[in-house]
């Protein structure tokens, strides 16, 4: 005779339930995982302006003392603010100043 208790057996939505929770568990991990390896390539990938192919100037002659404030690039041509309130646009193949605009405050 066995002496051992019987043990009823599990409803069948608690089955469904214990499985759905082991599911979930799981591609929650997984996504955990797939995050951090997305956060891990962009930490580790190359700064955008290096990856696009901007051909930034080597190097820009300001006028004496002037000081720069901010740059920017457009087709053909580079920008520099300088703390005079001037905007100065460079060629970008050769370089040249092209034009001078004084801010007016």
């Amino acid at each position: 005779m066995n002496d051992a208790p019987l043990e009823p057996e599990e409803p069948a939505n608690l089955k469904f339930l214990r499985r759905l929770v082991t599911i979930l568990t799981g591609t929650m991990i997984v996504g955990v995982v797939v995050i951090i390896g997305l956060l891990v390539m962009r930490i580790n990938s190359k700064p955008a302006s290096v990856s696009t192919g901007l051909d930034l100037p080597a190097s820009i002659t300001l006028p004496e003392g002037a000081k720069a404030t901010a740059f920017t690039m457009g087709k053909g041509w580079y920008a520099v603010v300088t703390d005079r309130d001037a905007i100065l646009i460079y060629d970008a193949d050769s370089g040249e100043l092209r034009q001078t605009i004084q801010i007016e405050r």
